[in-house]
Parts: C-alpha cells; structure tokens; sequence
C-alpha cells in the first residue's frame, strides 16, 4: 500500500522536456499543471517529497477536508506548491517564508494561480518567532487551517518554529503537517509539539520516512 500510494503521489511531478534558462518543475494537482521555478542554492527554494505528500492527501481528501473559504496560512511555504494547491482547491491562503524567499514565492504563486482561483493567496513574511504579535496579532488573526511541509530538519530554529505553532493556532485551528524523520535531534521535536498539541498520524510512508500527521491544541481533537 505505501509503494503503491507513494508511485501515485509521484506521478504528479513531470519535467520540462526542452532545458529553458528558467530551471522548473511541473506538478498535476487539482485539476491543474503546476510549474514551479526552484533554485539550488537554498533548502526553501526546492520542493521537497513532503511537501507532495501533503497536495496529494488535500486533493484526495477534499470532502473531509474541504478547504473552499477557508483561511489557511502555510508557515515555511518554500516554492509554495503547498500554497497553490490549497488556493486551487478553494481555500483563502497566506503563504509565509523568509524575506529572501519571497521574491521566487511570489512569482511561483501568482503565476499559477492568477484568475484561476476563488481567491487569490497572499504573500508575507514571517520570520519564526520574530514580531508574530506585530504581524499576525492574534486578535486578528483566525485560521483554520496551518499547514507546513518539512520545516522540521536541521536547522538552529526549532524553539522558534514551536513558537510559531502556538501563536498561530486557535482551539479550532486543524494544523497539517509533513515531515521527513531524519535524525534524533529533529525527530525529538515531535515530543516537544506533543506537550502543547494533540497529534494524530494521517498517513505513513516508510520507503520516503515521511509521516503526515493532524493536529489540534490539547483537548480539542474530534
């Protein structure tokens, strides 16, 4: 079951097949082609297997997750694959990443979802942990949805990513999240998520070691 699911999931990605000077990649969701403009020069700015496991699983669960005027906001959007496919599948998105991300997040978002969606998705910064109460004060701010593929790898910011969770989540907020398990002090992020919300495993890939998982705050799972 999981290598049959994982072939299906990665069946969505094709490739150019004339090399232009622009380096992209072509997915199938939502009833669309996809293309996304990657770079190799930082983790953000390539799709990673995560990130199509989670368009997979909104696609084929969009009766039981059904995302149409529903504020999403995905935190670490990347090349915003993600994003554009919650936009497509009708939800309001904001798709968040660092400053220096933002310019080839943007291109990729507006080029693949200009008059093709109910709403159109916004762009924004958000640092982990920095200004969240200036940027998303959370008298304002109600999301339904948080999602996040393979923010959770080596990198010195995990305190700060826990911080982001918390402050961007409410009692009813359904947060999605992709992770590849890589090693123990990025895996021990998974208990640390457990004291402050209620995780339940959605789907589970071993041949990619990547587990997609729901979440609510503590006591709020249905």
């Amino acid at each position: 079951e999981d290598e049959r699911i994982v072939a299906e999931i990665m069946k969505r990605r094709f490739f150019p097949t004339v090399i232009t000077h622009r380096s992209w990649e072509g997915f199938l969701f939502a009833g669309h082609e996809i293309r996304i403009t990657e770079a190799t020069d930082c983790y953000g700015a390539v799709v990673w297997p995560s990130a199509l496991v989670l368009c997979y699983f909104l696609e084929t669960n969009s009766k039981q997750y059904n995302l149409v005027d529903k504020n999403v906001i995905e935190i670490g959007a990347g090349t915003g694959l993600v994003s554009i496919v919650a936009s497509l599948l009708g939800a309001l998105v904001t798709a968040t990443d660092l400053p220096e991300l933002l310019g080839n997040l943007q291109h990729n978002v507006l080029q693949n979802t200009k008059l093709k969606c109910k709403h159109q998705p916004h762009v924004k910064e958000l640092s982990w942990g920095i200004d969240l109460e200036k940027n998303f004060p959370r008298a304002l701010c109600h999301f339904d949805y948080i999602m996040a593929a393979d923010v959770v790898y080596h990198h010195p910011f995990l305190d700060e990513l826990l911080l982001t969770f918390d402050h961007l989540c409410k009692n009813d907020t359904v947060i999605l999240w992709a992770m590849k398990f890589r090693l123990d002090k990025e895996n021990q992020f998974v208990d640390r998520f457990q004291t402050l919300f209620d995780l339940e495993v959605i789907f589970h890939f071993p041949s990619l070691n990547i587990t997609l998982y729901k979440a609510m705050r503590k006591g709020r799972m249905k």
